[in-house]
């Protein structure tokens, strides 16, 4: 089952999250879903079987210049997870088509995402799910 989270699913939301985003803790990541869960430019989608979460997706409205996108607002895939034993079974397919409809829904002619150059699963799920590789950037740092 598919449903949009609310505030009262944070911490579940983090608690899933904290698994792919492990640079964070679980803490922190419930206090950033909270506050993004209350703004009407983003959604999170969860997906439940039997009545435990096992993934989710985080969407938002971007009105920056997104990369390879030639309109205004994109709909943007912050981050999308699922656990272990359910991948392969099609809950990432679907907790992205929800994502993909809220954008359409908020008036989006695009949809975008991103991962890091070495993350291979991600760039081939983003390839089965029919997006197209717009470019490949390296960022740089330096302390002054």
């Amino acid at each position: 089952m598919l449903i949009r989270a609310d505030i009262t699913q944070a911490g579940v939301i983090a608690a899933l999250a904290v698994q792919m985003w492990d640079e964070h803790t679980q803490e922190e990541l419930e206090r950033d879903f909270a506050a993004l869960l209350q703004r009407e430019d983003a959604a999170v989608f969860l997906a439940e079987e039997e009545g435990k979460a096992v993934g989710f997706a985080q969407c938002q409205l971007r009105r920056d210049y997104v990369e390879g996108t030639e309109t205004s607002p994109v709909g943007y895939l912050e981050g999308i997870f699922v656990e272990p034993a359910y991948r392969g079974k099609g809950v990432a397919r679907a907790l992205l088509a929800c994502c993909e409809q809220w954008a359409r829904e908020q008036g989006c002619m695009e949809f975008a995402s991103d991962c890091e150059l070495d993350n291979t699963q991600s760039l081939a799920f983003h390839m089965r799910l029919g997006f197209d590789e717009a470019n490949r950037v390296i960022c740089f740092t330096k302390l002054l």
